[in-house]
């Protein structure tokens, strides 16, 4: 890589014999506990690009942006800029919903600056190869801790995912998610379409559940669960997650970080870091480096699945902006349920509850959101000593092209009589009124 400073605003690299232009090289993307520029990022992925590639190269992939630095607010583009390098080629992908759209493929490491260059801190990579979208080559495993749950937690249920992938004939690669959970992905042989992996990373789930059932859950709706998600939908169509050495928007400029397995036990996430990641790539380079040739059969997963169909369990949930899908059971949040007796007659005795929930804050910035939960526990201050850790529930929500945060507080351990009315503030739900557009259709 050479470089030719032209002005204050502008930085022109050369990689893999392309000029990249770096606009506002100076700008602080990461202000608070580093110090990182924009340039900074750029020449962070440079020095570990052959293992970023690993993760990316032949993948569609969609660009996260954070224009305005780890601290400001994403957005999510699906759709290739128009204005590109005729050196970054691009696929057209069709989604759920049947709309498509043309997304970029990075293939070296002057696509990779070309990207981090409008803003892109994570990567964000479609399990697919560009020449087989509709065939995943991945079945991605992402380990959700819930709140209050530690990270020796998430490091145990990792090592039983490893087990259990193991006894099917698969072999999982860890690495830190960048934030408080990990990853496993699983390469596979692009034989199933996305319903069957979504199938067998369910029925991976739920093994794991069975195996250590007070660690691990695969329950979708937030008030159902405890521990470790398990987060199946990860492998439905159009879904993405952040892929190896992604910078995550910390302020420590965290970084998702592939491991050995021998690493799993002893590891801890706030050890990788932009300031740390290059040294250690250097010394012992890319654990994941073999991870294309270690492609494997969804059979054996798909043998569980077929078991748990067969002994009652329905399909879980899936993301709500999928159709209803054969097999699922209603996709509501079991507190929101409605009873059926009046319209049916009762099926299966179910043993889900309905949880009192009220939503205390939206905001596109999480720093709102948790200072509306704040005030709402100054407000409610007899209410708020009665809960529990995990009755705080801080979703992260990802629209069409943004994200925001809603929290909300499960008043199950508060009595009837105590328990506050629904009232958020902030209450700056984007896609309010995109959904009140649709309604009028």
């Amino acid at each position: 890589m050479a470089k030719n400073q032209v002005d204050d605003d502008v930085e022109v690299l050369s990689v893999e014999g392309h000029e990249v232009r770096i606009t506002h090289p100076h700008k602080l993307y990461f202000s608070k506990e580093t110090q990182l520029t924009k340039l900074d990022l750029v020449r962070y992925y440079l020095a570990i690009a052959p293992g970023a590639l690993v993760g990316i190269r032949d993948r569609p992939i969609v660009l996260k942006r954070f224009v305005h630095g780890a601290e400001g607010e994403a957005f999510y583009q699906k759709r290739a800029p128009s204005e590109r390098p005729g050196w970054i080629r691009t696929v057209t992908l069709s989604f759920p919903s049947g709309r498509t759209a043309e997304e970029l493929v990075v293939d070296e490491a002057d696509g990779l600056a070309w990207i981090v260059n409008l803003g892109c801190i994570e990567l964000h990579p479609h399990p697919v190869r560009s020449t087989d979208l509709e065939h995943p080559n991945e079945l991605r495993v992402d380990l959700d801790p819930g709140p209050g749950v530690g990270w020796p937690d998430v490091r145990r249920v990792a090592l039983e995912v490893k087990s259990v992938l193991e006894e099917v004939g698969l072999q999982g690669w860890p690495k830190t998610s960048g934030s408080r959970g990990m990853h496993v992905n699983v390469r596979i042989h692009p034989r199933w379409s996305f319903t069957e992996v979504r199938r067998a990373a369910l029925a991976l789930s739920r093994a794991v559940e069975r195996r250590l059932p007070d660690a691990a859950t695969s329950k979708w709706w937030k008030e159902e669960r405890h521990g470790v998600f398990l987060d199946y939908n990860q492998n439905a169509k159009d879904r993405t997650t952040c892929s190896a050495y992604s910078v995550r928007p910390l302020p420590d400029a965290r970084v998702s970080t592939p491991l050995r397995w021998a690493e799993v036990p002893d590891c801890e996430p706030a050890d990788f870091t932009v300031l740390t990641v290059p040294k250690r790539f250097a010394e012992i380079g890319d654990p994941h480096a073999d991870m294309d040739a270690g492609a494997g059969s969804l059979e054996g997963l798909l043998e569980l699945a077929a078991r748990d169909e067969a002994s009652g369990l329905a399909d879980a949930p899936w993301p709500p902006h999928f159709r209803k899908m054969e097999g699922e059971a209603a996709r509501v949040v079991p507190s929101r349920a409605k009873s059926a007796s009046s319209r049916a007659k009762p099926a299966a005795k179910t043993t889900r509850t309905k949880m009192p929930l009220v939503v205390v804050a939206h905001s596109p910035d999480k720093e709102a959101a948790l200072a509306g939960l704040e005030r709402w526990k100054v407000k409610y201050a007899d209410v708020a000593q009665l809960l529990a850790v995990d009755d705080v529930l801080v979703d992260a929500m990802r629209g069409r092209s943004s994200t925001w945060t809603r929290i909300r507080v499960n008043l199950r351990n508060v009595p009837e009589a105590m328990r506050p009315v629904e009232a958020p503030d902030p209450d700056d739900d984007p896609t309010r009124e995109w959904h009140a557009k649709r309604s009028k259709k």
